[in-house]
């Protein structure tokens, strides 16, 4: 997502508070809304893929079973 995309997230929002949005400006509102959440889900799932388990002993057990990660 870029910096454009996300000022443009919150000029709609400031908008939308203040005089409305059109029902264009609504539709690309909804859109670029979904599109963050889908990279702020992206980010997180590559975070969490990153994640070694690590024992008392500082050796590491392994990656976080699959079954933990969703």
């Amino acid at each position: 997502m870029t910096e454009e995309k996300i000022k443009r997230i919150n000029e709609l929002a400031a908008k939308a508070k203040g005089v409305g949005l059109t029902e264009a400006e609504k539709e690309e509102q909804q859109a670029l809304r979904f599109e963050y959440v889908q990279a702020v889900r992206n980010s997180l799932r590559v975070n969490l893929e990153s994640i070694r388990l690590v024992d008392d002993d500082g050796k590491e057990i392994g990656p976080l079973p699959k079954k933990h990660r969703h």
